[in-house]
């Protein structure tokens, strides 16, 4: 049994369907089929059934799924290793971080990375979901939260005030009469963000306006007057057109997390990067809680 197939396998029992799985690992429609197929031949029994919802393991799929996961384990984690014994600065470097991280905290920090390496192709994927670093589906990942799982190696880069932002029309309607702004939020995931519960607290005859998991979104929202909101302060204060208020109390800020496997701990691109970060963001102001 070959480990690409298995690769499928778990793919199409993680989707439901071969379209799916075929989408996540960039293959075509019918490879995926084949490649089922040509399990269930050695097998010489059916590992899928279809059902109304999609495809579910049958018995003798179900039989084999852990060692099928214990091969994908080891494969990953060779893999891994490989990558963080590369002794060359070059290759691609996967990162996971927030949009409005990536685009206002990272951006000159990649520019410097390729400047003094221009092998290295960082390739960021912003989102707001906490990618499997495990699986690697990134390489390392900034959160505003620590990482839970095991075997992932931490530690706090920086702390990232936040602020209240408006455009300067809401800013003069809000000094006449502040429950006339509406509230710019986050969306309901992630309601229980202490700058969430900032905001409605020294607001409250306020109503909520829009909410998005974009905080670059919300900046935009903010920027063409729907309301006021409050943004880490790299993304507020470099966008044009808003206006930081002053308030007696600010808005908390946020502890920014780094983290990555443990076995690429010796991948010198990767190092590169962070010693880069650390150089970088804590000589820039936002940095700072002020």
């Amino acid at each position: 049994m070959e480990w690409s197939d298995v690769r499928i396998f778990l793919a199409v029992v993680r989707s439901g369907s071969f379209g799916e799985a075929a989408r996540t690992l960039g293959v075509s429609h019918p490879t995926v089929g084949r490649r089922i197929k040509a399990l269930e031949d050695e097998a010489e029994q059916a590992l899928f059934r279809r059902t109304r919802d999609g495809l579910v393991l049958t018995d003798a799929g179900d039989a084999v799924l852990g060692l099928a996961e214990s091969m994908e384990d080891a494969a990953l984690a060779m893999e891994r290793r490989l990558a963080g014994n590369h002794e060359r600065l070059e290759g691609i470097l996967r990162i996971s971080a927030a949009e409005w991280f990536a685009g206002y905290v990272l951006a000159p920090v990649l520019a410097e990375l390729t400047h003094r390496h221009p092998a290295v192709v960082p390739e960021v994927i912003a989102s707001y979901r906490l990618l499997n670093l495990s699986r690697r589906e990134a390489d390392v990942a900034f959160r505003i939260v620590p990482f839970s799982e095991p075997d992932i190696v931490q530690r706090r880069l920086m702390t990232v005030p936040y602020g209240l932002y408006a455009s300067a029309d809401t800013a003069a309607a809000m000094q006449n009469d502040p429950a006339s702004v509406g509230l710019i939020l986050m969306n309901t995931a992630q309601s229980h963000f202490p700058d969430v519960a900032w905001l409605l607290d020294r607001f409250p005859h306020s109503r909520r306006v829009f909410t998005s998991t974009s905080r670059a979104v919300q900046a935009q929202m903010c920027l063409r007057g729907m309301g006021i909101a409050v943004l880490p302060r790299p993304l507020g204060d470099a966008t044009a057109g808003l206006q930081r208020i002053d308030t007696p109390d600010q808005p908390p800020g946020r502890d920014v997390w780094v983290g990555y496997h443990q076995d690429l701990r010796h991948m010198d691109r990767l190092r590169a990067m962070l010693e880069i970060a650390d150089a970088m963001v804590h000589t820039e102001p936002h940095a700072r809680q002020t």
